[in-house]
């Protein structure tokens, strides 16, 4: 006895239950499942953010920031991703970097 054919609407593609890749914040591109990603604590831990609230980046973007900015400046004056999209040092970088495929996994100068 044959198997009878899935009816097409039935039929979902792997494509389509697929969850999208999120989105970085900071940078607005999306981070693929391959691509090293990293969570940043927009107060850092050393600066009593340990439970504070945390954003998925890519690694670069994350890297960048603390190889840019203090831990103390971080905590102060740059505690949200508005914030840190503001400032000049990261505006030249965010101008740089989306010129980048996603995937984009360059050395942090």
């Amino acid at each position: 006895m044959r198997k009878p054919r899935p009816d097409p609407a039935d039929v979902t593609l792997a494509s389509e239950t697929r969850t999208p890749d999120p989105i970085c914040p900071l940078c607005d591109r999306p981070i693929p499942s391959d691509v090293p990603q990293s969570r940043h604590h927009l107060i850092p831990k050393l600066r009593g953010g340990k439970r504070g609230e945390t954003v998925l980046l890519h690694h670069i973007c994350h890297k960048t920031i603390h190889k840019t900015f203090k831990e103390t400046e971080l905590a102060r004056n740059l505690n949200t991703v508005a914030a840190l999209r503001a400032h000049p040092d990261m505006a030249r970088f965010l101008e740089w970097i989306v010129r980048r495929p996603p995937g984009f996994t360059g050395k942090v100068r």
